[in-house]
């Protein structure tokens, strides 16, 4: 090929001419040389082994000749024998695979007639057709085709757009180059985005691996060190991204109208893998939809996902989601990797015992669970062993009688005196089991290996409402579910080396004493009792006087007036708990002083009130509780000590109950964070000349026929250990650490609100 008249005349004003690029099919195995001394306009072959096209005639003067075969760019596999031949200027391209290189920008042009320098190995050619459009060379040049040079062709899409051949017109200059479009993305990477229901991938573009190619490498229970998977599905006939992260384990989802999944936005919904109850497959049938974006899908498959969803004041809420997917194999990609996840997850309980009190409380206990607890549990695939209890103490008996082995969990129905049941049953087995004495106060108690729910069906719930933050039935349900473990102090009461109770919340001495007692005579009244009880309690008004020592807890972290509450993963139990250990074995192999030689505390007086508790003793009436900062998990309890004031006081410390103030900031109340502590009453000395003896002497035979009337000053109160009376007023108590475990979180610092998925 020579170039026309102006070519000649721009080469000698010292512009090259462009060369022209001619597309010519050949048969397999001949020379380029060959190919391109062919003539342009060849009569067909008779023979059959050759391919030659009709000629067609030039429409246009001075128009080069058509090629040999005019075809796309890429070979069609019909025609695998074929090679493509790229030919500019005066000299032969060679084959496809090792096409000429590009060569690197300057400034000035090049001379004419001369030679483009080879570039580096790997870039493109510059030719005359646009960049979209040219063959990138393969990892090893090869002069002829071979099979798999071969088989990546026929991979590539069927159809690519012709390129055009350039159009001259006699006298006029070569055509201007088109500009260069930029290089295509990179192919993406496995499990980024898959599935996307955006019809077929752009012409040019890599294609992307299949939902069964990204399963099969993939073994079960190690999506730990696997990528984020990432599809464009859809939820609630809205195009979503959905992502699920392994290695944080968290399912995410987000609108995405555009082609690609886009970035999260503030409507963003993330559940962790924890809080996930089940992934089930969804009847695609029974779903009926009016609008056209379904109607794309021929065969939609759909999978829900169960899980928690948070609510105000600290309660969950059941919630589900429904992906629907436009392929059969992301949709079984997408439940084995949930479903994987889930199993992987071993802290949930699979079957479980259950004590139902249908007395305790409201009298709602039996309803509450088979309404809102057991439809829960059977979703969680969850199987129970359910005992209505008929009498006092009668879980506690049965926990001794039982094998409690094969249960992952005890849950128990009703309110704190259930739970007082189930704890007492419990722990006596265990230390049973073990060969410890409990009638030992000095004996280091084994902990349970079994958990204990809670569902609140009672009057106060303050056990419940001090671990979760609400005494909701479904809340309590859906931390069994998930399989929350929250450790718990317990505190030993013991009299004359005999074990009388365990308690975790309350021991009140005092006005809390006297008020269970009277409303213990009162049953009958219901609920109200406790608020008459109350009130009649506030107005007698009466003292007692005794002597309070205690072991203050060394090892603790923090104070009961730093006003930090225990939370979630609370840092203060954790540290507590090292110290604490650490203490003891320092204790054991004598590097510290025991405890004969500890420093004990005594303080003697008249006291209105004496409560010690394990945790803050939260309820709805008192959100704050009687020791705000109480920790569960530390190893000490707080002891609150009031001491003898006037009525108008006292009623301002017990308002302080209700509300956000520091209720220890008064002169007539101390409180100190403690390990053990003994108590013994000081009974009153009788005052025969004095006008209260008197009073005594005349209203004696009255009180011995009607002790229960009697309105005279008593000696001594009683203990309130939990709710339940203990007549001896002289005990010993001490704190075991972390002796139970409850199916709870504790209560969040800030739970998150999240939209209706």
């Amino acid at each position: 090929m020579r170039p026309n008249a102006r070519g000649q005349q721009a080469a000698q004003g010292g512009r090259a001419p462009r060369p022209r690029v001619t597309l010519a099919w050949g048969p397999y195995g001949r020379r380029p040389e060959e190919a391109s001394s062919a003539p342009a306009r060849a009569k067909p072959q008779s023979s059959a082994g050759a391919l030659a096209p009709r000629p067609q005639p030039s429409r246009v003067l001075d128009r080069p000749a058509p090629p040999l075969f005019s075809a796309p760019l890429y070979p069609h596999p019909a025609a695998p024998f074929a090679f493509l031949l790229l030919r500019a200027g005066p000299s032969s391209a060679p084959l496809l695979g090792t096409p000429r290189p590009r060569p690197p920008p300057s400034s000035s042009p090049p001379p004419a007639g001369s030679r483009t320098p080879p570039g580096p190995r790997g870039a493109p050619a510059s030719l005359g057709c646009p960049p979209s459009l040219r063959v990138r060379p393969p990892a090893r040049p090869s002069a002829p085709l071979r099979p798999a040079a071969l088989a990546v062709f026929r991979a590539l899409p069927a159809a690519p757009p012709r390129c055009p051949r350039p159009l001259r017109v006699r006298g006029d200059a070569a055509p201007p180059a088109r500009p260069a479009r930029p290089a295509p993305p990179p192919p993406p990477r496995p499990g980024r985005l898959q599935g996307a229901a955006n019809g077929p991938a752009p012409l040019g573009a890599a294609r992307a691996p299949s939902p069964a190619e990204q399963a099969a490498p993939r073994a079960p229970g190690a999506m730990g060190a696997a990528e984020p998977l990432r599809s464009v599905l859809w939820v609630k006939q809205q195009r979503c991204a959905v992502s699920l992260d392994p290695a944080r384990a968290l399912l995410r989802w987000w609108r995405s109208p555009g082609p690609g999944a886009g970035d999260p936005g503030a409507d963003a919904c993330t559940v962790p893998i924890s809080e996930i109850i089940t992934v089930e497959e969804t009847d695609v049938n029974g779903k009926q939809y009016s609008s056209g974006k379904w109607q794309k899908m021929e065969k939609p498959y759909a999978f829900t996902v169960h899980r928690v969803r948070r609510a105000r004041r600290h309660r969950w809420r059941w919630a589900q989601v429904t992906f629907w997917c436009p392929e059969e194999q992301l949709y079984h990609l997408w439940l084995q990797t949930l479903r994987e996840l889930l199993e992987t997850l071993t802290s949930r309980p699979k079957h479980l015992l259950v004590f139902i009190n249908p007395l305790g409380g409201r009298g709602q206990g039996k309803r509450i669970y088979e309404k809102k607890v057991a439809p829960l549990f059977t979703l969680a695939s969850i199987t129970t062993e359910i005992i209505v209890t008929e009498r006092a103490n009668h879980a506690k008996e049965s926990l001794y009688e039982l094998n409690i082995d094969k249960y992952d969990g005890i849950v128990c129905v009703g309110g704190d005196g259930m739970f007082s049941e189930v704890l007492h049953g419990l722990v006596g087995r265990t230390q049973r089991d073990a060969g410890v004495d409990q009638n030992q106060p000095r004996a280091t108690l084994v902990p349970s290996p079994l958990r204990i729910g809670i569902i609140p069906a009672g009057s106060t719930d303050c056990v419940c409402y001090s671990t979760v933050g609400t005494n909701d039935a479904e809340t309590s349900a859906l931390h069994i579910i998930v399989g929350d473990s929250l450790s718990m102090d317990v505190s030993a009461v013991h009299h004359d080396s005999t074990l009388l109770r365990y308690s975790v919340s309350l021991l009140g001495y005092g006005f809390y004493g006297d008020i269970i007692k009277d409303s213990e005579r009162k049953r009958w009244m219901g609920l109200i009792r406790y608020d008459f009880s109350g009130l009649k309690t506030f107005f007698s008004h009466h003292c007692y006087e005794g002597t309070v020592s205690f072991l203050p807890a060394q090892h603790t972290v923090g104070s009961p007036r730093d006003r930090k509450p225990c939370r979630a993963g609370c840092p203060v139990c954790r540290q507590s708990r090292q110290q604490l250990e650490e203490e003891q074995k320092r204790s054991l192999y004598g590097l510290d002083g025991t405890e004969e030689v500890e420093e004990w505390k005594v303080l003697c007086g008249q006291f209105l009130a004496i409560n010690a508790t394990n945790m803050s003793c939260a309820c709805p009436r008192s959100p704050q509780g009687l020791s705000p900062a109480a920790h569960l998990g530390d190893g000490s309890s707080d002891l609150i000590l009031i001491r003898k004031c006037s009525r108008f006081n006292f009623l301002r410390f017990l308002v302080r109950h209700t509300n956000q103030g520091d209720q220890f900031d008064f002169t007539f109340v101390e409180v100190y964070r403690v390990k053990k502590f003994q108590f013994v009453s000081k009974p009153a000395e009788e005052e025969d000349s004095s006008v209260l003896g008197r009073g005594k002497k005349r209203l004696g035979p009255l009180c011995s026929e009607h002790p229960t009337s009697c309105c005279c000053r008593s000696s001594s109160s009683s203990w309130n250990c939990d709710g339940e009376v203990l007549s001896s007023p002289a005990i010993e108590v001490r704190v075991h650490c972390q002796l139970v475990r409850l199916f709870a979180r504790g209560i969040e610092e800030s739970p998150k609100q999240e939209s209706r998925g």
